[in-house]
């Protein structure tokens, strides 16, 4: 069975790293959290305080050239575990200040440059499932199977909720549905690769489905593309 590449795009909150990672660990494939490259940069700018929109092109690749973002599987936590040079920053990423200012990061041109180039290195080998924003678009428009995922904003925003809240942090509801909306508005309407379905992405709206039937319906249209029985 020759390996693909599988792309995950779609809105925030949907779900993409979740069924990403378990689509990966069914497959044995590669797995790259694309949104946590663009978090960990943007963690490093906070911590730095440094105002990527005042940095020329140049200064960005500079400032990329400190940055070191590697993935490590948890076996413990069965999970995959983003780093930032060398150290675990997996639950800073996903913390408020982080998800409040990375559509705005990731905007940059520059920054997108160099992460897509990454992204595109780890995937020339193929069997890998990747996802993100523009994977199936811009990274790899070629992947053989594409999703798109979608579900109801209020429907996100309760499961983002639930998931800060298991982790300790208390946050007012309608604030993260608020952030998810502007997220949104942020990623649809950039200048530099806009979140869009790509024209042959299968949408994948998992307002009503959970983890378990997502997989199996992801795995089911998988079969279908390794059978040539799924278009191109």
């Amino acid at each position: 069975m020759q390996p693909i590449i599988i792309a995950i795009d779609g809105y925030s909150s949907c779900g993409k790293s979740t069924l990403a990672k378990a689509l990966a660990k069914r497959l044995g494939y590669s797995y790259m959290d694309t949104g946590a490259m663009y978090r960990a940069v943007t963690l490093f700018a906070i911590q730095h305080q440094i105002d990527v929109h005042e940095l020329s092109d140049a200064e960005i690749d500079e400032m990329v050239d400190q940055i070191q973002i590697t993935f490590s599987y948890n076996r413990d936590k069965e999970i995959s575990e983003t780093y930032l040079n060398g150290e675990n920053v997996e639950a800073l990423i996903r913390g408020k200040e982080v998800s409040e200012m990375v559509s705005l990061v990731s905007q940059q041109s520059a920054i997108r440059r160099r992460m897509i180039d990454l992204q595109r290195r780890a995937g020339k080998n193929k069997g890998i499932v990747l996802d993100g924003r523009d994977i199936g678009t811009v990274v790899f428009p070629d992947a053989e199977l594409k999703l798109f995922m979608t579900a109801k904003a209020n429907i996100r925003a309760e499961r983002r909720y639930q998931e800060l809240k298991a982790k300790g942090q208390e946050l007012d509801f309608e604030e993260i549905l608020k952030n998810i909306e502007e997220r949104d508005f942020n990623d649809t309407n950039r200048k530099e690769h806009p979140l869009r379905k790509a024209e042959d992405a299968i949408v994948l709206d998992n307002s009503t489905m959970n983890q378990e039937e997502q997989l199996d319906w992801v795995m089911n249209l998988f079969y279908n593309k390794i059978n040539g029985d799924l278009k191109s």
